[in-house]
């Protein structure tokens, strides 16, 4: 089965995006694992991608992809990293440094807007379920 890992800094505060999120993950269930992991702090946020094999990160300055374009980068690094993918989005003050330059993890960006980490998680998801749609060819995606 395939494993996305999305870690984000802090947790969703609002119950709305917690119940959309859970929508996507329970959709998913049959496709992939996605498992999310939230961090207390950049240093921990660091620590969590430190022992992940293939990592991209969310970053305002990352790749702008259509959706097509995504599908087909998700299943590329989801064959490179053997089915498993770590996605990696920022706190509030957006992704440490570290990861930002020179860590080597790919940066993708889902928007040039500024976007709470709480709406990217559900953002992502979404994005994450229409890339499976995508490639199998479904009506989700129009």
């Amino acid at each position: 089965m395939l494993k996305i890992k999305i870690i984000s800094v802090g947790k969703t505060k609002e119950e709305w995006l917690e119940t959309a999120i859970a929508e996507y993950v329970k959709r998913l269930q049959a496709i992939a694992l996605i498992e999310c992991v939230w961090a207390k702090n950049d240093g921990h946020l660091l620590e969590l991608v430190k022992k992940e094999s293939l990592v991209v990160c969310c970053d305002a300055k990352g790749d702008l992809m259509t959706s097509e374009q995504f599908s087909g980068f998700l299943h590329k690094k989801l064959i490179e990293g053997g089915s498993r993918l770590a996605i990696v989005i920022g706190g509030a003050e957006g992704l440490p440094e570290e990861l930002r330059e020179g860590s080597g993890c790919a940066l993708m960006s889902l928007s040039r807007m500024t976007l709470t980490h709480q709406m990217v998680r559900l953002l992502l998801v979404e994005q994450i379920y229409r890339a499976f749609e995508i490639a199998k060819g479904s009506k989700y995606h129009k």
